[in-house]
């Protein structure tokens, strides 16, 4: 089953890729990343694009690696205590097979459940019964 994301959970989900320039792989992260939202009915055009280049930046955001994928703040394949700083990123595909970039499955379900929950709270806004008209 398919879920399409209410017209005000579109723009309730906030997705970040965060790259570093030494490692090749970020490109098709977004490209993957950006098929997965459109599949989703999201608009790929709010993904915000951010480049670490220094390891000051890196320890700031909690960067385990290029390309790291956000939603919501939340990290799609959590880091563990990985070191932050200037690499490219290992990822575990669900196969088994280790990748430098998510498996798609993974991106499509944090994108799911972020929008699953940003309809969650709208719909408890919106019904909210102690607002006011």
């Amino acid at each position: 089953m398919s879920h399409r994301p209410s017209r005000s959970s579109l723009n309730a989900v906030h997705v970040e890729l965060f790259f570093w320039d030494g490692c090749p792989s970020h490109p098709r992260a977004l490209a993957d990343l950006r098929a997965a939202m459109a599949e989703l009915g999201l608009d790929p055009g709010t993904i915000a694009v951010r480049e670490i280049d220094t390891h000051e930046q890196a320890t700031r955001e909690r960067f385990a690696g290029s390309p790291t994928i956000r939603i919501d703040g939340v990290d799609i394949q959590p880091t563990g205590d990985e070191p932050y700083g200037l690499t490219c990123r290992v990822y575990h595909r669900r196969d088994g097979r280790v990748s430098p970039t998510p498996d798609p499955a993974d991106v499509r379900d944090a994108l799911r459940a972020a929008v699953t929950a940003a309809d969650v709270h709208t719909s408890a806004v919106q019904t909210d019964p102690f607002e006011r008209s």
